[in-house]
């Protein structure tokens, strides 16, 4: 990998070839963490998940290995990239288990807070912001970031029709903008598709962002550092949503797509944080029960 000559790492070759070498740099350094957790861990569910880690590693490097090979098919391509968040996400909870912070932290507390238990809300939010970068790769493995070249309408609606005369309206329109070119294949209705519910799935990532978020604040009074991360999760959701929008509007200019995936995995990073914090400081949300007693339990 490391012996290809840099002399002809040029165009597209040099940006290829440099992600292959980073992910083989990336590849021996969780083979050391898996060496190291094995040897020095007392804790047995970290090492394993050093383990697992490492697993994911390896089926990361033959799905990059197949989607090359078999010419960027969209299941395998997907795969690829839900894999990269997945061993981002495992690093990141390695990373916080094995801090200073973690071990050293109080006991945990109850959430006394009405409706959602704050851990639930977190998990929850963090699935979501999950799912949206599932939704992001199909988007972009399927061709369908430009589908919709108009934002915050589509097509000059908030939900394009995808009858075939619109669809046919909508090529026609993309061609005099000069999006697509007559080589180019026809944008299809599916595409559309992925593309919207893409969008309207930000819309739900937001809301659970900004609800988590006001329940952080409330927290102050029990815990310091954890409100903290409302602010983290609201920048860092501004910034997103900005860089979506311009993502649209600059024509998936390179700059501005390559920030807007970095941040929704430094989004997603940031909530699993924040639930591995809320897991420490509160424990796994406890079951109400319901059990009554009768007036003769009582009284016995």
């Amino acid at each position: 990998m490391f012996a290809f000559p840099l002399d002809q790492m040029v165009g597209g070759i040099f940006y290829e070839h440099l992600h292959r070498m980073i992910a083989s740099t990336v590849g021996f350094l969780t083979i050391i963490v898996a060496i190291w957790l094995w040897k020095r861990e007392d804790r047995k569910w970290v090492r394993i998940l050093g383990l697992v880690a490492l697993g994911t590693v390896v089926a990361q490097g033959l799905l990059g290995g197949l989607t090359v090979l078999f010419l960027l098919p969209t299941a395998i391509s997907v795969s690829h990239a839900t894999l990269a968040q997945t061993f981002f996400s495992i690093m990141v909870t390695l990373a916080i288990v094995t801090s200073s912070l973690w071990r050293d932290d109080k006991p945990t507390i109850e959430d006394h807070s009405e409706g959602i238990p704050i851990v639930s809300l977190s998990m929850m939010m963090t699935g979501a912001i999950f799912i949206q970068l599932i939704l992001g790769a199909l988007m972009r493995h399927t061709n369908s970031g430009l589908a919709v070249p108009d934002f915050p309408l589509a097509y000059g609606q908030w939900f394009p029709s995808l009858s075939p005369d619109a669809i046919d309206r909508y090529n026609t329109q993309l061609l005099r903008s000069d999006i697509r070119i007559a080589a180019d294949e026809a944008v299809t209705a599916s595409q559309i598709l992925i593309h919207m519910i893409h969008r309207m799935w930000a819309l739900v990532v937001a809301g659970m962002v900004t609800w988590t978020s006001i329940r952080l604040f409330k927290l102050s009074s029990l815990n310091k550092r954890i409100p903290r991360f409302a602010f983290g999760l609201l920048i860092l959701l501004a910034i997103q949503l900005t860089l979506g929008a311009l993502t649209v509007l600059s024509l998936k200019a390179v700059d501005i797509t390559t920030a807007h995936v970095a941040t929704g995995a430094l989004l997603l990073a940031t909530s699993l944080a924040l639930s591995l914090r809320l897991l420490k400081v509160f424990g796994f949300p406890k079951r109400q029960s319901n059990v009554s007693l009768s007036v003769k339990e009582v009284t016995a």
